[in-house]
């Protein structure tokens, strides 16, 4: 039934681990040869896979585990996921029913234990019902706010059996997202752009789920309206167009976060004002009138008080903003003559103050993280980069221009060391002809560098390339700024050979320690048919900036 089912929800692979509660499962899954599955070596791993997957094609994520720590070792994955609204449906094995409260073995309540992390989770009672059940979990998941469903499968359940009929349709009375906008809402904010002054997009990764890329880039174009988007929106707007200008937030540019100081409308697309993005919220955009567009109508309101509220799906309000802007802007209204003086002030603060790094005698991270875009870009490769968490990824988003959706991966809300890796496979395993490159920091790519077994086996040619400087880079950087310099326990000095580790695996090992090496080995690696690690020593003490300190206005940044 399970696999029947997910052949009709359009699944192509999974990713797993196999034990007790789902040997039944594993049994059949021989039988399906279409459906390819993919054994990791953790189950976490096997959820971000999974989530990978499902960022990087749009569609559903699947990830079986079995009960007890394999189920709880999901949790991880399943919260990371959750947290940036990605579309995945985790199944679990469960004891058998008769034995489920008996603290039986390998039995966890893995539904009470998800329930705050999940969208919503499932325990399957009946065989007749599961079916039903992974219908909903599949419309669940992918509908309204896209999120993880669990559902939970006890071995008595499985081992079951009951004709098969899978439901065409889902309809769930308590559940109904809306996707379309208030039309008197939609006019409010309509009047409110056409008559701002200095207005600004900033945009999220709800932009990115609902594939409203089209939509909003004619909105900021046609009305020559700056771009801003938060870290899981990077690729909805083209990082290369000059309207961009760069993310927001503690470690975003100058010109993004004065420029959301001064603007005196924000138009909101598919965010939701997270911390990060909003430092000190009473000194956040406090010049602007707020159009807020999300599908989750507890986003709105929940950090930021909103001026225009457009509970709707951002695809279709952008589309029927269009259509209301276009009434009112004149053909000769092209997109240059709105706002000159708002562009010329951008232009000044891009200006002032741009991203920079110094170059030297020793490897700067910025400029691995250019020089991967630069040899993938020469070498004419579609690529997907994903990234581990911390200083790497903050390099990623500001060094790397993203102007495709869907091709950074990264763990964004739950901030998830360890995620690189498997998303990594999940996104080679969704596009074979795709580079897909993780960006990495010596201390995340620890968490799951067993993975590298499962890229070997499998074929997946990912590539990691670590930003090697011996400390856990961003904690050791908060330390350094205000803890006055007591690095305790952030230096990583009994690091492994990162090139023998690779080896070790099956997989290929290339070192870096001068700049001039750098583009060559870059350019052999990503080359190769095989996964790679590419382990760059770079400026152990290279810090991110700008970064605005905890507590801080997001325009008190330090800049250097």
């Amino acid at each position: 039934m399970l696999m029947e089912a997910l052949q009709i929800e359009g699944v192509d692979v999974f990713f797993g681990y196999p034990g007790g509660a789902v040997l039944d499962i594993y049994d059949e899954i021989t039988r399906h040869p279409r459906l390819r599955h993919i054994l990791v070596r953790h189950e976490q791993a096997a959820v971000h896979a999974a989530d990978g997957y499902a960022r990087a094609t749009g569609r559903v994520g699947v990830a079986l585990v079995t009960s007890g720590p394999g189920a709880t070792n999901a949790v991880t994955g399943i919260a990371t996921a959750n947290c940036d609204s990605v579309p995945i449906v985790v199944f679990s094995g469960q004891v058998n029913r008769s034995l489920i409260g008996n603290d039986a073995f390998q039995e966890v309540d893995i539904v009470g234990i998800t329930r705050p992390c999940t969208k919503h989770n499932y325990l399957v009672q009946k065989i007749e019902d599961l079916p039903e059940i992974i219908a909903e979990a599949f419309y669940v998941a992918r509908s309204g706010r896209p999120g993880a469903v669990l559902v939970d499968l006890p071995k008595d359940v499985v081992q079951a059996r009951a004709l098969f009929s899978y439901p065409e349709k889902v309809t769930m009375r308590s559940y109904n997202p809306t996707y379309v906008p208030n039309q008197n809402q939609l006019r409010k904010a309509a009047r409110m752009i056409l008559g701002a002054k200095r207005p600004l997009i900033i945009s999220g990764g709800g932009a990115i789920s609902s594939g409203a890329e089209d939509e909003l880039f004619w909105l900021a174009d046609r009305l020559n309206i700056p771009v801003t988007t938060t870290l899981m929106g990077l690729g909805s707007f083209p990082a290369s167009d000059p309207l961009f200008l760069g993310m927001p937030g503690m470690h975003g540019t100058y010109a993004a976060n004065r420029a959301i100081n001064a603007c005196d409308v924000l138009i909101a697309v598919g965010m939701r004002f997270d911390d990060r993005v909003t430092g000190l919220v009473s000194a956040f955009a406090p010049k602007a009138k707020i159009v807020h567009v999300d599908i989750d109508p507890s986003s709105i309101g929940k950090n930021i008080q909103v001026d225009v509220p457009l509970v709707a799906d951002c695809k279709h309000t952008l589309a029927a903003l269009k259509t209301l802007l276009e009434e009112h802007l004149d053909e000769n209204d092209v997109s240059y003559g709105r706002n000159p003086v708002w562009r010329r002030t951008i232009q000044t603060l891009q200006d002032e103050h741009p991203l920079f790094y110094a170059r030297g005698d020793k490897i700067k991270p910025q400029e691995v993280v250019e020089s991967i875009q630069q040899v993938a870009a020469a070498l004419g490769r579609e690529t997907i980069i994903t990234t581990e968490v911390g200083q790497n990824q903050m390099w990623a988003a500001q060094f790397y221009k993203f102007d495709k959706p869907r091709t950074l991966l990264s763990s964004g809300g739950l901030g998830t060391m360890g995620y690189g890796l498997p998303a990594a496979l999940g996104a080679q395993a969704a596009f074979p002809e795709h580079l897909v490159v993780d960006i990495a920091g010596d201390g995340s790519i620890q968490m799951n560098s067993q993975e590298l077994a499962t890229a070997v086996e499998s074929r997946l040619p990912v590539k990691i390339v670590i930003l090697n400087n011996q400390y856990l880079g961003m904690v050791r950087q908060w330390q350094e700024l205000f803890y006055k310099r007591n690095y305790s326990f952030t230096p990583m000095q009994g690091q492994p050979d990162f090139v023998a580790l690779a080896k070790a695996y099956g997989a290929e090992g290339y070192r870096v320690t001068r700049p001039d090496r750098l583009r060559d080995t870059l350019r052999e690696a990503f080359a190769s048919p095989l996964p790679a690690i590419v382990d760059v020593h770079v400026d152990r003490e290279e810090n991110v900036y700008p970064m605005v300190p905890a507590n801080g206005a997001i325009d008190d940044m330090m800049l250097s």
